[in-house]
């Protein structure tokens, strides 16, 4: 129970710090922090709480983190609904503190998005069905690869929280202007259930792009780090 307890608390910190940098600072007048400020603040999430529960539940605050792992090799099966259902209503439950403080101040409209997740009239920049579930797969297979490299026993100790922390921000400054970039079915989930209407209509997508993004990159990572003898073969040429 404390592991499942980590993540519903790491995934709240990530959905309130991430999601609530979108709704009160990104626009903020004359002093907004833009799509810099909302990628470094998810960056920061997760780099802050690798530090604080990653000891105690390995920190994936991710639903599509916790099935790449165990396509992986590094989580059990027996631990991927329990771990799940702790990220989605740890996400829904700062998505509920979030709508409590966002609807403090005169002409909140909740309906304006509420940072969700979105594809073609919904997505920031106008983009495809195509382009959205292209992007969510890419950037998802490359954050499971990140993942799994940083947290590997070869790689240098007490650094993966940087790796990680900095791949979700570059993440977010690619993608935004193209998904709002979810990359996580739990982040979508927690605001898409109170802007309700078009972003529950397309929250399949932000399910579906991620899990398979993450399902290739643990086959990906696979492919390059298992080979016996790779890391050992001398250069040529």
């Amino acid at each position: 129970m404390n592991r499942y307890g980590a993540e519903f608390l790491g995934t709240f910190w990530l959905v309130l710090g991430g999601c609530g940098s979108a709704v009160l600072a990104a626009a903020f007048p004359e002093v907004g922090i833009g799509l810099h400020g909302v990628s470094l603040a998810f960056g920061l999430t997760v780099l802050t709480m690798a530090f604080a529960i990653g000891h105690i539940s390995g920190c994936h605050l991710n639903p599509a983190v916790s099935i790449g792992l165990w396509a992986g090799g590094r989580f059990p099966a027996k631990d991927l609904l329990p771990y799940i259902v702790a990220q989605v209503l740890g996400g829904i439950a700062a998505g509920a503190v979030l709508y409590v403080i966002a609807s403090g101040t005169a002409g909140f409209d909740v309906t304006k998005g509420f940072a969700s997740n979105g594809y073609g009239a919904h997505s920031p920049g106008g983009y495809s069905l195509l382009s959205a579930l292209v992007t969510e797969v890419v950037m998802t297979l490359f954050f499971l690869l990140i993942i799994l490299g940083a947290t590997d026993k070869r790689a240098p100790a007490g650094f993966a929280p940087i790796a990680i922390g900095l791949a979700l921000t570059l993440i977010h400054l690619i993608s935004i202007p193209v998904t709002n970039t979810s990359v996580n079915p739990a982040r979508s989930t927690g605001v898409a259930v109170f802007a309700g209407g078009w972003a529950i209509a397309q929250l399949w997508l932000f399910w579906i792009a991620p899990i398979v993004g993450a399902l290739l990159g643990a086959a990906a990572y696979r492919l390059i780090a298992e080979q016996p003898g790779l890391a050992s073969q001398p250069a040529r040429g």
